[in-house]
């Protein structure tokens, strides 16, 4: 056992919007993911979407009006709320979800989460 260092992780891939699996909490992936420009709409029907800011700025949109998270903000969109993240530049999140869930709502169309 040993503690995990997220800005090392962070320092190890460049894409945008493909998040990395750095531990597993009662069945939940924690995950980090660089993020630039706009995410697609999309719903969890299952879920919440949980979004920590490491570094950076992040909106998060929805048809109700808009939340802006800097660096230390989290937020947590409700199961079944229509919502679209976006960077204008790059940030760094750490993400909390159930294993397997896809980052789209859609497995057809979510990115594929690695372990590092």
């Amino acid at each position: 056992m040993q503690s995990i260092d997220l800005a090392k992780k962070l320092e190890t891939f460049s894409d945008h919007w493909s998040p990395k699996i750095v531990a597993s909490y009662n069945g939940n992936d924690i995950m980090v993911v660089k993020v630039k420009g706009e995410f697609v709409w999309h719903s969890h029907d299952d879920t919440d979407d949980f979004f920590l800011v490491l570094d950076g700025r992040l909106k998060i949109e929805m048809r109700d009006g808009d939340v802006v998270l800097n660096a230390g903000d989290l937020f947590v969109v409700p199961k079944g709320v229509e919502h679209r993240p976006v960077a204008e530049e790059e940030a760094h999140l750490l993400l909390i979800e159930p294993g397997g869930t896809p980052n789209t709502g859609d497995k057809a169309t979510a990115a594929m989460k690695t372990k590092i």
